[in-house]
């Protein structure tokens, strides 16, 4: 998918992706990164070992080609007017245990609205970007997150 500005998408969403390539924490700090930020709320997520009381093998993301657009839209809908920047990348294809699935930052001049935006924004985006993840248990059963 790609790097480049969504039209439309508000200045201060300056990383937005969805990737099937590792993803890396140190790029989208640096997205966000501002001298008038004097905090940085940071969320990564990995794949778990256990979920629902079952151990996790592996899962595989994928993505709706309208995904890094719904993206912009989901950072439209948390951004405000205490937040310097944002970023947020998701990742496809097959991950491991403990591979890295999603980064978001924030960045603000205080770290209050950092926090809260960054929250918001990985909730919006498990809610409402088109990524969905097939999860594999341990004992060969298997089963689909995020689904319509």
């Amino acid at each position: 998918m790609s790097e480049q500005p969504i039209a439309g998408t508000d200045l201060r969403a300056r990383l937005l992706d969805v990737r099937d390539e590792p993803l890396s924490v140190d790029e989208v700090l640096a997205a966000v990164k501002d001298p008038a930020a004097g905090g940085i709320a940071l969320f990564v997520g990995v794949v778990r070992q256990v979920d629902h009381d079952q151990p996790v093998s592996a899962l595989d993301y994928s993505a709706h080609p309208s995904a890094v657009d719904a993206l912009g839209r989901a950072a439209a809908a948390v951004l405000t007017d205490e937040v310097t920047a944002l970023a947020a990348v998701h990742r496809t294809g097959h991950l491991e245990v403990g591979d890295t699935a999603v980064v978001v930052a924030v960045s603000a001049p205080h770290r209050g609205p950092a926090l809260e935006v960054c929250r918001e924004m990985i909730d919006t985006l498990k809610r409402t970007v088109p990524i969905w993840k097939h999860q594999q248990f341990s004992d060969g059963s298997d089963e689909w997150v995020g689904l319509p």
